[in-house]
């Protein structure tokens, strides 16, 4: 294909224009299935109609209907920022350096944002420099969220709306077999698929690990700040649905009524949910249904599920301390309520042993012991290190090579406040650093090389190891962890008190 300022490729549904831009050919807003909305609405997706005329291609579809969060100490630049929303929103977007006959890896991005807002189209997340640097095929996808996305009615309709709560992982399968069907004529390889998330992305990619309709569709995974261990049980599910109707004021028999409501009363009643969250973070997460989700997904991989899977897991060092900043009632925790915040997701009885091995931990590598840093120390473990390590752990007892890694640059923004916290290595990750942010300077802009040159590398070869870093071990019995921040380098078993403390206490549920 030349490089036509109006590129036009055909796929399953239909011939798409896209737009050659930067080195490379763009697509956005190509929609991957059937709007999910009237009668689709809780539906799990289906085929778009084909289309007899050329689609064009060169805008950012609509986005998930998602509240916009209000003012807050710290806004992550590049997030929040506002997008036409509609639940017409099944969309992706292709960064290619070529539609010819190349096959190159393809990399498939979820994006992150609590299962209750974001896109692919996120400023953030522009797959141009991947594409360039790494002659790879970048993908962003959009996906349904929140009460869209997420809200069990099965149970409480009697099947009349039969929505599992995990129709936006539904979507997300949906995306990967439109690129099972079409990435070649975009100059991909079908065969070499990698899916990488951060947060509700990683979490996303750790359901998709144990879930059947996903098998086959991926074959690596890069877990970023997040694992499947925020499925829910059932029962939790069902209640919060329970809740939706008792804030809408409806009747689960009353199905049209539910399917008449407008997406934004749907936004109205999940911001009030949202508020009653613990955290007030987000009401809903995937549900262990025991039909998408068979099981818990930590369970499934141990069993074998994610065989065939190379997997990429890791976590920021002080993911926590962001939303210990949205949160100004944590950032004066003393010893008495440090204890009793810790006993809402450590059993009672366990909660001091916690407490003090981290204390000793820490003084003994000369970091602050101060309550507040505590909490966030261990609720960062309890929410995103140990997940990503048992994950880890399953792989490589399953014989698959697994790689580990912990990110610990620190951000300058708010003085320091935020330490390696959470969504940081994503602007390092795409090359799309804020300064405020990420910082600034030649040692930032070396790591961020690194990064995505350990990213291209594993996406290629299924090994991170690379020029610009060196060799990247699999973790193996001695836990060998790639440390990303002011250096980078190889550790045996980093921060291993904090880790084996949590082998006594067992699978601990993350709070959010």
């Amino acid at each position: 294909m030349t490089k036509s300022t109006r590129p036009v490729v055909g796929t399953t549904s239909g011939k798409v224009s896209g737009v050659y831009e930067k080195g490379l050919f763009v697509f956005r807003g190509i929609p991957y299935a059937a709007p999910p909305t009237g009668e689709r609405r809780w539906l799990p997706p289906e085929k778009h109609e084909p289309w007899d005329s050329v689609l064009e291609a060169r805008k950012f579809g609509t986005i998930c209907p998602q509240n916009i969060r209000g003012p807050a100490a710290f806004q992550i630049p590049g997030f929040d920022a506002p997008e036409p929303q509609s639940e017409d929103c099944l969309y992706l977007n292709i960064w290619t350096p070529g539609l010819d006959s190349r096959s190159r890896p393809v990399m498939v991005w979820i994006h992150g944002g609590g299962f209750i807002f974001g896109s692919g189209s996120q400023s953030t997340y522009r797959g141009d420099v991947l594409a360039s640097r790494g002659d790879v095929v970048v993908v962003t996808i959009n996906y349904r969220l929140g009460l869209l996305g997420f809200l069990n009615l099965n149970e409480i309709t009697g099947g009349e709306i039969p929505s599992t709560g995990n129709e936006g992982l539904l979507d997300q399968i949906a995306a990967l077999q439109w690129v099972r069907d079409n990435i070649l004529a975009f100059g991909g390889d079908p065969g070499n698929v990698t899916v990488f998330g951060e947060s509700a992305g990683g979490m996303s990619i750790g359901c998709l690990m144990g879930m059947p309709k996903a098998r086959g569709l991926f074959h690596k995974a890069i877990l970023e700040s997040g694992t499947g261990s925020m499925a829910r049980p059932l029962a939790q599910c069902v209640a919060a649905s329970k809740s939706f109707l008792e804030v809408t004021g409806l009747r689960s028999d009353d199905a049209g009524g539910l399917r008449a409501l407008s997406f934004e009363r749907i936004l109205d009643a999940q911001q009030k949910l949202t508020l009653k969250a613990p955290g007030g973070v987000t009401p809903v997460a995937p549900v262990i249904d025991g039909k998408v989700i068979p099981e818990i997904p930590l369970d499934a991989i141990r069993s074998g599920s994610a065989r065939g899977i190379i997997t990429m897991v890791g976590n920021n060092l002080e993911e926590c301390k962001i939303f210990r900043i949205r949160r100004p009632e944590l950032q004066n925790v003393d010893e008495a309520a440090l204890v009793q915040i810790c006993r809402t997701f450590v059993p009672a009885r366990h909660v001091a042993h916690v407490i003090d091995t981290y204390k000793k931990a820490r003084a003994g590598r000369g970091e602050s012991t101060s309550p507040p840093e505590l909490f966030a120390a261990i609720q960062t473990d309890v929410m995103f290190r140990v997940p990503a390590v048992r994950v880890v752990e399953a792989q490589c007892r399953n014989g698959q090579a697994a790689f580990h890694y912990i990110f610990t640059w620190k951000s300058p923004a708010l003085d320091g406040a935020l330490g390696a916290c959470h969504a940081l290595e994503i602007g390092f990750v795409f090359g799309i650093r804020d300064e405020q942010f990420c910082g600034s300077g030649p040692e930032s802009a070396k790591l961020s090389r690194r990064v995505q040159d350990a990213w291209l590398s594993f996406a290629r070869n299924g090994n991170p190891s690379c020029k610009s870093l060196g060799d990247w071990p699999t973790y193996g019995d001695n836990r060998k962890t790639m440390t990303l921040g002011q250096e980078c380098r190889i550790e045996e078993a980093p921060y291993e008190a904090e880790r084996r403390i949590w082998d006594t206490i067992g699978d601990v549920q993350p709070v959010a």
